[in-house]
């Protein structure tokens, strides 16, 4: 997306403004309306007034009435009315491609967001213009034929919290802790009923899960090749997590003394139901997002731009992990396995297996030599766990 046209005023750059809810509550907008998520708000929230400000303006696409291409751009142009006598008005001009339009697929919310701006009201107009055109000549972009500019106002807000249509960032936090807290409760149950005092562990878990959010985010900085200065603003990656968390875990087990593999398998056992309840964390705050589809399966979720129908891959893996951290409580119940640590080797690759397999039902499919060859690996530990099992 490029970067907003400022004429003047401060730098403005794409970013975040309110988590209103999918359209499927409450009355339609029309087929081309635009519309300020945080309208009607009459009590500004509690950090609504840091810096930096930002806004969020949504232009809705009606695919049951669409006859235009599939591929648009919509431009947002903001005005706000100078604070001071005689100082000129401060504005904005942003453009938000949309490829893959599809009749009939229900409405589409094109949020544009926009951080660094003046507080206040801005009046925003918005309206579909032609879409494939360069950055670099905006003039090209010609007003589709049939659509006419559609005006609305936004106020502006704490930046990180200015979100468009389907996005809820406080439910992440929420879910990842409330998964997280299942996750030690479990861990310290199962190790109880093997015997195993479960206050070592506990606390070792409770730093391997400190460690496992720095690692989330620098796997985020990696997988992007952003530099670390942009730590704080990283988002998180699962695979950091689990590796950081774990790796605390083994080492910190063996450090101390703690059955290594006996814990190791009771965290595993408790990792996949936290899971199950942190993953929908990512669909109602718009990360991890799953591919357009006009399948009857597709779910109205947001990837914090672009709302409308995609696989729920997020509610997806969380069914995944549920269904993984079900297949652990046999062998948490049972007699401890001849060798410790299996249930936590077996259950990790299998998440990690079906994990490739969902990767093409996402916006980001990741490259299908590296899903190929990461499924091969699975495959072969798979069957070395189960060899070591059936001959122990």
């Amino acid at each position: 997306m490029p970067p907003p046209d400022l004429r003047s005023g401060p730098v403005s750059s794409p970013v975040p403004t309110d988590p209103s809810s999918p359209p499927l509550d409450g009355p339609p907008p029309g087929p081309d309306q635009a519309q300020d998520p945080a309208a009607g708000k009459e009590h500004p929230g509690l950090f609504d007034s840091l810096d930096p400000q930002g806004l969020a303006a949504t232009h809705w696409i009606d695919t049951d009435t669409w006859e235009g291409p599939t591929r648009v751009s919509v431009r947002f142009s903001g005005t706000r009315t100078a604070s001071e006598p005689g100082a000129p008005a401060e504005q904005f001009e942003t453009y938000e491609d949309v490829d893959s339009i599809t009749p009939g697929t229900g409405r589409i919310a094109v949020t544009s967001r926009v951080s660094g701006v003046g507080a206040g009201t801005w009046n925003v107009t918005s309206v579909p213009v032609r879409g494939g055109i360069p950055a670099s000549s905006p003039a090209a972009r010609k007003v589709l034929p049939g659509t006419v500019p559609v005006s609305s106002t936004a106020l502006t807000r704490f930046a990180a919290l200015a979100q468009g249509p389907g996005v809820h960032v406080a439910l992440w936090p929420l879910l990842v802790a409330l998964g997280a807290i299942l996750a030690m409760v479990l861990q310290a149950v199962f190790l109880s009923r093997q015997g195993i005092d479960p206050a070592g562990p506990l606390w070792l878990t409770i730093v391997a899960n400190a460690v496992g959010g720095v690692g989330a985010r620098l796997w985020w900085l990696a997988l992007k090749r952003q530099p670390l200065t942009n730590f704080l603003k990283a988002g998180a990656c699962i695979q950091g997590f689990i590796a950081g968390a774990l790796g605390t875990v083994i080492i910190g087990s063996l450090i101390f003394g703690m059955p290594t593999g006996r814990i190791l398998d009771a965290t595993a056992a408790g990792l996949f139901f936290g899971m199950a309840v942190g993953r929908p964390g990512c669909f109602f705050t718009g990360c991890c997002a799953g591919r357009p589809t006009a399948s009857r399966w597709g779910v109205w979720s947001s990837d914090r731009r672009l709302g409308r129908r995609r696989h729920p891959v997020q509610l997806y893996e969380a069914f995944l992990a549920l269904l993984i951290g079900i297949g652990t409580v046999p062998f948490m119940l049972a007699a401890p396995l001849n060798i410790p640590g299996l249930v936590f080797v077996a259950t990790v690759t299998v998440y990690t297996l079906s994990r490739q397999l969902l990767f093409p039902l996402r916006e980001d499919p990741r490259t299908r030599r590296g899903r190929a060859l990461t499924i091969a690996a699975c495959i072969l530990i798979l069957t070395a766990v189960t060899l070591l099992e059936t001959t122990s």
